[in-house]
């Protein structure tokens, strides 16, 4: 699927109208004469459709061809502003062999189309200074439910989730794209006669759960799949669990699993060891007294992690006098960042906390039973 028009990554403070459909191209004309109804102010500069390979066809030929043009026709009945939408706005959906989706017919055609749907709105999302409006009026269900959780995910305050309302006996009519401010007649899907300028189309917002401040960062601005993206904000609704795998030097907390350094995941696990345990904080080190007992307990995490892998000579040596006050506030702050660049707001409940008056002691404050360390 091509990436959105480079216009959208060079605007500034733009409103976008993203619509997801399938057979029913009029969701697009429908939307927005809602827009220009309720306030003229709210209609975006651009429209982009994700649709399969039949749905982009007939949007091409329903709204974008000289006859009957329905997306020019609408813009001249009621004078609206330039809107950037020709077929270059039309994504069609890819299968994961990289063919147009005729439809969604499996579990795989089904997973691709929400990736793609899901990387679609992170991208559309990246730029801060637009507006983006997605609508879930036409296509599958499973389609615009993953577009709406997509906007969940990625969401911003500006952001805006709709489903426009048509009434009867218009709606699902091939042949009604808008009210009309003139007289349109139209036979409906049950054989009736109607005229489309007695219809009423409104658009009715949905409020939606954004999450998009405790995915992190790699998720928000870079590619990831929509069970990657689901799982990771799981991670931050859901209880904190911690396992951590020193053979393989891999943690697995909120709902992602990442490499830590040898050094982080020893200080990791020497303080996720103690909280199994129930054993209380342990303090830094004093200035000028490096600890024995510090540097004991963290060597023998290190070497089990550096054992499977290479020799550990300059670990023992850094340590031999034992851990100074520097060294543990280093280890503590590098294992902190690590932990944010793989969980951005999430790593919270699974950093070493300072608790109480001096001497502060730290631990890791996680209940013993939401920690597994696999040796």
């Amino acid at each position: 699927m091509p990436d959105p028009d480079d216009r959208i990554r060079a605007s500034n403070g733009r409103r976008i109208l993203l619509a997801v459909t399938g057979l029913t191209p009029q969701v697009v004309t429908e939307t927005l004469y809602a827009l220009h109804r309720a306030d003229a102010d709210t209609l975006p500069h651009q429209v982009h459709v994700l649709t399969t390979a039949e749905g982009a066809e007939r949007a091409r030929l329903a709204l974008l061809s000289e006859e009957p043009g329905w997306f020019a026709r609408l813009c001249a009945d009621f004078g609206l502003p330039p809107i950037a939408f020709d077929e270059s706005h039309i994504h069609v959906l890819r299968s994961a062999d990289g063919q147009p989706l005729a439809d969604i017919r499996s579990a795989s055609d089904n997973a691709a189309a929400a990736d793609q749907i899901a990387d679609f709105i992170r991208r559309l999302t990246a730029d801060p200074d637009t507006a983006l409006h997605v609508s879930l009026a036409g296509g599958r269900k499973t389609l615009g439910f993953f577009a709406g959780y997509a906007l969940s995910l990625w969401g911003r305050p500006q952001d805006r989730l709709s489903h426009v309302l048509v009434s009867e006996p218009f709606e699902s009519s091939w042949e009604f794209f808008y009210p009309t401010p003139y007289e349109r007649i139209i036979q409906t899907r049950d054989g009736k006669i109607a005229n489309c300028a007695k219809a009423e189309v409104s658009l009715a917002d949905i409020p939606f759960v954004r999450l998009r401040h405790g995915l992190p960062a790699e998720l928000r601005e870079g590619r990831a799949s929509f069970a990657q993206a689901v799982a990771a904000a799981q991670g931050q609704l859901g209880p904190p669990r911690l396992v951590l795998d020193l053979r393989h030097q891999r943690a697995d907390a909120a709902g992602r699993a990442f490499e830590l350094p040898p050094a982080d995941l020893a200080f990791l696990a020497w303080f996720a060891r103690r909280a199994q345990r129930g054993l209380p904080g342990v303090p830094c080190p004093n200035e000028g007294a490096p600890s024995a007992e510090h540097a004991q307990a963290y060597l023998a995490e290190y070497r089990r992690i550096r054992g499977f892998l290479d020799d550990d000579a300059a670990t023992v040596r850094r340590y031999a006098a034992g851990m100074a006050k520097a060294d543990f506030e280093e280890r503590k702050s590098k294992l902190k960042r690590a932990l944010q660049r793989a969980l951005g707001a999430a790593a919270v409940p699974y950093t070493i906390v300072g608790e109480g008056r001096r001497p502060m002691r730290y631990r890791l404050a996680l209940p013993a039973d939401a920690i597994r360390v696999a040796d």
